[in-house]
């Protein structure tokens, strides 16, 4: 079988978590978000980091924690997600079958949902995503009238929450970027090429940080985990 590489993207500037230390590169637990994100990526054969270009020199050891100067799959990310997701492709061998990416805002991911969606791709789909039922209603609104109005109450059993990693056959994903499009996860790009994407069970400790709560709320999940 053809060896599996990870994308790590790491490159955002977290502006939403407001603090002056880029989110992915803030503690929980005693190693930084991108940190936990990289060694759950170590499933796979191969890892490349996406970083903010100011953040270009750092690379990665043995143990999977970032170094100043020497050897390393880090990479410097550019202005959008997909963007980001590019660099790191160019980074990743030609030969490999499989490319799965990972957001480090989910520190969490454990190995078992690398595998997992891996496994679903090696089964015949074109891309595998983690999901999780929505438990609230969802309305679909639009501006008018003087305010925001329904338009639509979506189907509540059909929807799915989406996660990373999500796991894609590497021709297929390349093609996708080769648009130089833009979407908020690598699934969309994948999808408008009429590729088939599945969903595979998600899971409920995979949160994505994006604020001081989420953060919080991770650190209470880890210490439950047993860190």
């Amino acid at each position: 079988m053809g060896e599996v590489w990870a994308i790590v993207v790491a490159a955002g500037s977290g502006s939403r978590f407001g603090n002056a230390v880029p989110k992915q590169f803030l503690d929980l637990g005693g190693q930084a978000l991108v940190i936990r994100a990289v060694r759950a990526a170590a499933a796979c054969d191969g890892v490349v980091v996406v970083v903010p270009a100011a953040n270009a020199e750092l690379r990665l050891n043995e143990e999977g924690t970032f170094i100043v100067g020497g050897p390393g799959a880090v990479v410097a990310g550019g202005a959008t997600r997909s963007a980001s997701v590019r660099a790191g492709l160019a980074a990743v061998p030609d030969n490999a079958e499989i490319i799965v990416v990972h957001d480090a805002a989910r520190p969490l991911a454990t190995a078992e949902l690398f595998e997992r969606v891996v496994a679903a791709v090696r089964a015949g789909a074109d891309g595998a995503v983690p999901g999780l039922p929505v438990p609230d209603t969802i309305k679909r609104v639009e501006a008018g009238g003087g305010g925001t109005l329904v338009v639509e109450t979506l189907d509540r059993p059909a929807l799915r929450a989406i996660q990373t990693p999500q796991a894609f056959r590497a021709a297929v994903l390349r093609r996708a970027h080769a648009g130089g499009g833009d979407a908020t996860d690598d699934a969309a790009l994948v999808e408008a090429l009429g590729a088939t994407v599945v969903v595979v069970d998600g899971d409920p400790a995979n949160l994505k940080i994006t604020g001081p709560d989420d953060l919080a709320r991770a650190e209470a999940l880890l210490a439950r985990r047993g860190g």
